[in-house]
């Protein structure tokens, strides 16, 4: 089986295993599904199918993002919890995702029953050195990776663009580097907050997925997909943040 590898940017073989290990990035349910969740889903489900055809076993992991900065503010919108906000739309993604005929994740964790193995990250990546907290947010520092960047290929200009563009908030001035990111930021009054080693308060976008692809699968899995809009920053930061924290790339394959 042959793919297209984002890191390398071209088409390479694929030669895991006999069980193969996969990560997707799910949607965040703050709003109705649409084509571009189809279309990624259905290439995976394509990825899988073709796998188990070849005789593989695949473990297929897709989060649900039921915490961040879009889910909050849109609940808040609305006037309902956001934990009933995500309910709502993921009825609704499971009801279309089924009429695609599209079969479900072998495991799918939510992000705020996953918040043990987001600190444990971060506390990992605070005793290597890669992190720093101003004003209760602990940061990633990404000048302590020399390989920021390595995964999208981008040059810093496009990658402070896409940031600005992504959430990234690249001129917050609170950054060491424009581009660093949050791991972990204090809650507003009305958001969901968790007590932690670096105070109340909830995981940034990132996090999120490393931490809940490495508690359900390993340090270093076969495969990570997602769409397109997601590899930066959001792939880029995770592989860097992984990285750093095992010494080993998240991923063998982006895709």
């Amino acid at each position: 089986m042959r793919l297209h590898d984002t890191v390398r940017d071209e088409v390479v073989p694929f030669e895991p295993g006999p069980e193969v290990s996969m990560y997707v990035c799910g949607i965040t349910p703050y709003d109705a599904t649409h084509l571009g969740h189809a279309f990624t889903y259905l290439t995976f489900d394509l990825v899988i199918r073709r796998l188990e055809d070849l005789g593989h076993s695949v473990r297929m992991v897709r989060n649900v993002t039921d915490v961040d900065d879009s889910i909050l503010p849109k609940a808040r919108e609305l006037k309902v919890d956001y934990r009933s906000l995500a309910a709502v739309e993921m009825a609704h993604f499971d009801a279309d995702m089924e009429a695609l005929n599209m079969r479900p994740a072998s495991v799918e964790p939510w992000a705020t029953l996953s918040i043990e193995p987001m600190l444990d990250l971060i506390q990992r990546l605070s005793d290597a050195g890669h992190t720093y907290t101003v004003d209760g947010t602990t940061f990633f520092d990404v000048s302590t990776d020399d390989d920021f960047g390595s995964l999208s290929g981008y040059d810093e200009d496009t990658m402070l663009s896409l940031a600005a563009e992504r959430g990234g908030h690249p001129d917050d001035p609170r950054h060491r580097n424009p581009l660093d990111f949050v791991l972990w930021q204090p809650s507003a009054n009305d958001e969901p907050a968790w007590n932690s080693p670096f105070g109340p308060g909830r995981p940034g976008w990132h996090i999120e997925c490393s931490a809940m692809a490495m508690d359900n699968l390993s340090d270093t899995i076969d495969l990570h997909g997602g769409g397109d809009d997601l590899v930066f920053p959001h792939h880029e930061c995770e592989e860097a943040q992984s990285r750093c924290a095992t010494g080993e790339p998240l991923a063998r394959h982006w895709m």
